[in-house]
């Protein structure tokens, strides 16, 4: 009578090494962590969901980085849903973590774009933690050694990206390092989007200032660099999401590479997102390829883009319906210094895919 659960056990490890799913991005089950867990003690490091046994050896020897992770996987969530809404896939299985449908399990073109944002939001929430000083074993990002421009200064406090790379590459691609957790495809697919991911984070970084002089004259600037919004990098990803190349595993020399599949044999370049599997349209529902469809999705009628009721809904028609909003109206300033408002309501007509 055992030996059912035991061949059930053996089917669904041979399943996991072939498809490589096991881990990779099940760390974002951290999104979920409970506020009240006070993540102070090493014991804490094993009441997390979704860590790999390197992972959780990384809380214990960096327990203070544990809040900041928690706090990159939420960050994730919210870039990914924010950034996808207007599309058929719209990222809302990511929330499924760490029990993930087919469309991030497999080597697919939405999985690459998650191991980029994944791998991009770790560092950055690293990299801005040290400049806030929440944790101790980093500070401000060096001084640049470049002249800062004229009636400039360097100064403040610089974002520590590569203390941010350097920890976040650690904890991120633990998974992918792991033996024996799927195919050589699969994990060099995941190890270089996560590339992505960095080298979109290291895109962002920017010269920030702030004026001062008499009267906001800016007769002198403090500058320093400091990362772009999440949201930015994770809009740069989307567009390499939408140009991101097929790949097979093919030998090239004395080794195997990861090679575009229609094109002239070339390496794939450092920049591109890479996938190995074709998705489904994601038109209707079928958890088989992990497609959730677009009934019942909100479209815009008067769009041409991909939120408009023509592609959202594949050409199955839309529903109208009405929806009263309030909104604040009829302001006005008073001096000194406050605003006033009245609250409006007004009715909108709103469309659903059948």
């Amino acid at each position: 009578m055992r030996a059912r659960p035991l061949v059930c056990e053996a089917l669904l490890l041979a399943l996991a090494l072939q498809t490589g799913v096991c881990y990779g991005i099940k760390w974002l089950a951290l999104s979920k962590t409970p506020a009240a867990l006070a993540l102070n003690q090493t014991q804490h490091c094993k009441q997390l969901e979704g860590l790999v046994s390197a992972q959780v050896q990384l809380c214990r020897s960096n327990l203070e980085l544990m809040h900041t992770i928690v706090h990159a996987a939420r960050e994730v969530v919210k870039a990914c849903r924010r950034a996808f809404a207007d599309m058929r896939w719209n990222c809302s299985s990511i929330e499924l973590a760490p029990n993930y449908l087919l469309d991030l399990e497999r080597g697919t073109r939405e999985s690459a774009f998650v191991y980029a944002l994944s791998a991009a939001a770790i560092s950055h929430a690293i990299a801005r933690a040290c400049t806030s000083g929440d944790l101790p074993g980093c500070s401000c990002g060096p001084v640049p050694g470049e002249p800062p421009g004229p009636g400039n200064r360097w100064g403040g406090c610089a974002d520590n990206l590569s203390y941010g790379l350097l920890m976040g590459a650690k904890f991120s691609d633990a998974p992918m390092k792991v033996k024996k957790t799927g195919s050589q495809a699969n994990k060099l697919m995941r190890l270089h989007n996560s590339e992505v991911g960095r080298q979109a984070l290291r895109a962002s970084l920017e010269v920030k200032c702030k004026c001062h002089g008499v009267s906001g004259s800016c007769s002198i600037r403090t500058c320093w660099k400091g990362l772009q919004e999440l949201r930015d990098v994770a809009s740069d990803l989307k567009t390499r999401y939408l140009s991101a190349t097929k790949v097979v595993h093919r030998p090239m020399g004395t080794r195997k590479h990861l090679v575009p599949k229609d094109l002239d044999i070339r390496p794939v370049k450092d920049w591109e997102l890479v996938y190995l599997q074709s998705s489904p349209d994601f038109c209707m529902k079928n958890e088989k390829v992990g497609s959730h469809g677009t009934q019942d999705r909100q479209c815009n009628k008067t769009s041409n883009g991909s939120d408009s009721c023509d592609l959202m809904c594949c050409g199955r028609g839309y529903n109208p319906y009405t929806d009263r909003v309030v909104e604040r109206c009829h302001c006005k300033y008073h001096w000194c210094c406050y605003v006033t408002c009245r609250k409006c309501e007004r009715t909108v007509e709103r469309y659903v895919c059948k």
